[in-house]
């Protein structure tokens, strides 16, 4: 196995994104890794046909991204004090797409993932991210369950 050097976080602002974290800096520090951690606003692209929205869809998105750049300011700020070094990201398409391409890009070494996010409607409408992100990651992924 490679040195892990670099690992990323994908996290979604819930209470299970907190409890992971706390687990992913425990890791990185092992490692003496940099950690990234990263929110992907969830593209609307697909799904223009179920809805028609007040505003155009490119700038529901975008303000999606800019809410979301706020969200994660704070995030950073509650859960990564004396974390070690780190870095946070914002992305926009399919999830769990924009996880594993952004891994491969930024030459990540390991994932750090929640086994459950949100539940409900959001689940069953966009799937085990999870699952999606062990089969295609170009590196290892731990997965967490945040329940136990």
């Amino acid at each position: 196995m490679k040195e892990i050097k670099k690992i990323l976080v994908p996290v979604d602002f819930s209470e299970n994104s907190q409890k992971l974290v706390k687990s992913a800096i425990y890791v990185a520090k092992k490692f003496e890794a940099e950690m990234v951690v990263a929110f992907v606003v969830q593209s609307f692209d697909n799904y223009s046909g179920f809805f028609v929205p007040h505003m155009p869809l490119a700038q529901f998105e975008e303000e999606m991204v800019q809410s979301a750049e706020k969200k994660m300011e704070n995030f950073i700020e509650e859960n990564m004090k004396g974390s070690g070094l780190y870095k946070s990201a914002v992305l926009s398409g399919d999830v769990a797409e924009e996880i594993v391409q952004f891994a491969g890009q930024e030459k990540i070494d390991l994932i750090v993932m929640g086994t459950h996010g949100y539940k409900g409607v959001e689940k069953v409408l966009f799937g085990s991210v999870a699952e999606k992100v062990v089969k295609l990651a170009p590196c290892p992924v731990m997965t967490i369950n945040p329940y136990k």
